[in-house]
C-alpha cells in the first residue's frame, strides 16, 4: 500500500472527515496540509460525534501520528481549545500523537478583526468568509511580516516581530475605524499560551522524510474543495490557499513523488457555503429536501449550505486539475426519496456551449446547466455495505458518473457511520 492524498473535489463539505477517518486505519501518519480553522470535519464513531477544525481526522484513532503541516495557518488559541475538547471526549492527544509544523504561520486576533471588517466593507459583494482571519494571515505570510509557530520559542525577538506586524495592521484598523491593537497585551497572551503549545512543535518535513524512508504509510488530508482554490476556483469567491492535490507536497514539505494516489471526495449531489457561482443550485422543494435529509449545515459556522444537482462538468475539471485517480462518493443515501435525479453534463452561456467552467467570474455567474435525467431508486440504502446490495438505479447512477468524469468511484458512503462504507477497490492502489 502506498501513500494517498485526499482532497475535496467540489466546493468543500464533501464528507472528507469520515472518509479520511476510515482510510486512516490503513495509514501510520495523517497530515493536514492547508487551510485553517475555517474548515470543519464531523466524525461519527460508534454513535459519538467529534467535530474537528484544525486537527487531522486521524487524531481520533489510537496509534496514529497526526501532523499539522506548514501550509496550514494556525490560530493557537483555537488549536489548544480543540485539543482540550477532544481530550474531554476521551481522545488522547500528546506530543507523541500530534506534531505541529514549526514553520506554520499563526493566525492572531488582529487577523480575525481585519477579516470581518473587510467583509463589511465589501457590502453586497461579500465573499462569504468565515471571519476567522484565514485570508489576512495568508496575506501576512506572503508579505513576509507574519509570525510563525517557531517564533514562540524565541521571546527575545518575538516582541519586535509582533510590533512590526501590529504597526502594519493598525494602519488599516485606523482607516477602517477599528480599535487599535495593543502589542503588550498580545505578547503576554501568546507567551502564556506557548508553554502549552511548544511541546507539540517540530520539523514536519524531516519527520515525513524519515517516515517515508522507513516505509511508513502516509495519508495527506486536504480541507475545503477544488472549486475554492485560490488559483483554480470561482475567484474571488474562494479561500486564501491552494486546495488542489499538488498543495499536499508544498504544505507538508515533501517531494511531489511522495503524495501517492489522489482520491477526490465528492457528494452524490453538490453543495456550497457562502457566496459565489453555483450553476446547479436548487432553490425549490428538492433543494430543501437535500438540505434537511443531508443535514447541510456547516461544522464550523452552522451556516445553511446551498444544495444542487451533481455537476459532472465541474467534477471532470477537478479530476484534470488535480490528477485525481479515484473518487469516494458520499451521501448517496440522502437522495433515497427522489423520483428523478439530474446530472449536469454541460453549460450554456451567451449562446455558447461549454464543457468546462470558464475562469471569468462574469461568465460563471451566467452559465446555465444542461441536464441529463435519470430515474431515482426510492429505496432506503442506509447501512448497505456492498455494491451489489445497492438499488439497481443507484448502481446505474454511479456508473453514469464514472462515464462522465472519467474516473471510478472506489469508495461509496451510505451513511455518516464509519462502518457504512462500500469498498469497491483499494484506493491506495493505482492498479
Amino acid at each position: 500500500m502506498g501513500n494517498i492524498t485526499v482532497i475535496g473535489a467540489q466546493w468543500g463539505d464533501e464528507g472528507k472527515g469520515k472518509i479520511v477517518d476510515w482510510l486512516s486505519s490503513h495509514a501510520d501518519i495523517v497530515v493536514r496540509f492547508q487551510g485553517g480553522h475555517n474548515a470543519g470535519h464531523t466524525l461519527v464513531i460508534d454513535g459519538k460525534i467529534y467535530k474537528l477544525h484544525l486537527l487531522p481526522s486521524g487524531v481520533v484513532r489510537p496509534g496514529k501520528l497526526s501532523i499539522i503541516g506548514n501550509g496550514v495557518v494556525i490560530d493557537p488559541w483555537a488549536l489548544m481549545t480543540e485539543i482540550s475538547v477532544l481530550r474531554d471526549q476521551g481522545i488522547k492527544i500528546t506530543p507523541e500523537t500530534l506534531l505541529v509544523s514549526e514553520n506554520a504561520p499563526m493566525i492572531l486576533p488582529l487577523h480575525g478583526a481585519m477579516d470581518r471588517a473587510m467583509e463589511v466593507m465589501r457590502g453586497s459583494q461579500k465573499i462569504g468568509t468565515t471571519g476567522r482571519g484565514i485570508g489576512p494571515a495568508y496575506e501576512d505570510k506572503l508579505g513576509r511580516r507574519g509570525l510563525r509557530i517557531c517564533d514562540l520559542a524565541h521571546p527575545e525577538t518575538f516582541r519586535a516581530k509582533l510590533k512590526y506586524l501590529t504597526t502594519y495592521h493598525n494602519t488599516y484598523h485606523k482607516g477602517l475605524g477599528e480599535p487599535l491593537v495593543d502589542v503588550e497585551e498580545f505578547a503576554a497572551e501568546l507567551e502564556k499560551l506557548s508553554h502549552d503549545l511548544l511541546p507539540f512543535v517540530g520539523s514536519c518535513w524531516k519527520t515525513l522524510d524519515e517516515a517515508g524512508t522507513a516505509g511508513k504509510k502516509i495519508l495527506y488530508e486536504g480541507a475545503q474543495g477544488v472549486m475554492l482554490d485560490i488559483d483554480h476556483g470561482t475567484y474571488p469567491y474562494v479561500t486564501s490557499s491552494n486546495t488542489v492535490a499538488a498543495q499536499a507536497a508544498i504544505g507538508s514539505g515533501v517531494g511531489v513523488d511522495r503524495i501517492g494516489t489522489v482520491l477526490g471526495i465528492a457528494k452524490a449531489y453538490t453543495t456550497r457555503v457562502g457566496s459565489g457561482p453555483f450553476p446547479t443550485e436548487l432553490t425549490d422543494d428538492i433543494g430543501e429536501i437535500l438540505t434537511q435529509q443531508g443535514h447541510e449545515f456547516g461544522t464550523t459556522t452552522g451556516r445553511k449550505r446551498r444544495c444542487g444537482w451533481f455537476d459532472a462538468v465541474q467534477m471532470r475539471q477537478a479530476v484534470k486539475i488535480c490528477g485525481i485517480h479515484n473518487i469516494a462518493l458520499t451521501k448517496l443515501d440522502v437522495m433515497d426519496t427522489l423520483k428523478e435525479i439530474k446530472i449536469c453534463i454541460g453549460y450554456e452561456c451567451r449562446g455558447k456551449k461549454y464543457d468546462y467552467l470558464p475562469a471569468s467570474c462574469d461568465l460563471q455567474k451566467e452559465v446555465k446547466p444542461i441536464y441529463e435525467t435519470l430515474p431515482g431508486w426510492e429505496t432506503p440504502m442506509k447501512g448497505v455495505r456492498t455494491f451489489d446490495g445497492l438499488p439497481k438505479n443507484a448502481q446505474k447512477y454511479i456508473t453514469r458518473i464514472k462515464e462522465l468524469i472519467g474516473v471510478p468511484s472506489v469508495v461509496i458512503s451510505t451513511s455518516p457511520d464509519r462502518n457504512d462504507t462500500i469498498l469497491i477497490k483499494d484506493p491506495f492502489s493505482l492498479d
